[in-house]
């Protein structure tokens, strides 16, 4: 069924997965940097881009952060970059007042996790997290929401097994449910 214009990006889906475990491998601010001007790029609800990226890479804010969601595998990471969306800049739909922020995030998120694969680097989507707790950590604005935390660096061990998805037949509906 895939095509042959589909397969680098078939591929880098299929390589992509969640990174529980990291090595004890720097990622550079330069990585970083380029990751993350890859990810600005995405596309959002009337292009309002209401996100922000705190990056953190300092041992006591990743400390704290860590208090946040205490999972063990989450210190073995070199990076965290806690992804915020910005309520007062996102769009809302006027026919029922929906603010896509969380949308918009969830796009930027994907790109972000995508990029890093491309660039071997491994993360995984983090939102069981106290954002409360995480907000007062960060300072950030009421405005301003914790939504997830990427942890970001390269994988310990390669993925050993293949992803579980549903089948194709399960999740296609074709004119109505």
């Amino acid at each position: 069924m895939k095509t042959d214009y589909l397969e680098p990006f078939h591929t880098l889906s299929q390589q992509r997965y969640s990174v529980r475990d990291y090595a004890d491998t720097p990622v550079s601010k330069e990585q970083i940097e380029t990751l993350l001007d890859t990810v600005r790029l995405a596309p959002s609800a009337v292009n309002r881009q209401p996100w922000i990226f705190i990056v953190i890479t300092q041992p006591e804010v990743k400390e704290k952060i860590q208090r946040c969601y205490a999972r063990e595998w989450l210190r073995t990471a070199p990076v965290y970059i806690v992804i915020c969306g910005d309520h007062s800049t996102s769009w809302k739909r006027p026919s029922d007042g929906k603010d896509h922020c969380d949308i918009d995030i969830a796009i930027c998120t994907e790109h972000l996790c995508l990029a890093a694969t491309q660039m071997g680097l491994g993360t995984c989507w983090v939102c069981n997290f106290d954002a409360r707790q995480c907000a007062d950590i960060l300072s950030l604005p009421p405005h301003i929401e914790p939504i997830v935390i990427v942890p970001i660096g390269y994988a310990k061990e390669p993925r050993v097994s293949e992803k579980s998805r549903k089948p194709l037949t399960e999740i296609i509906r074709w004119e109505k449910y």
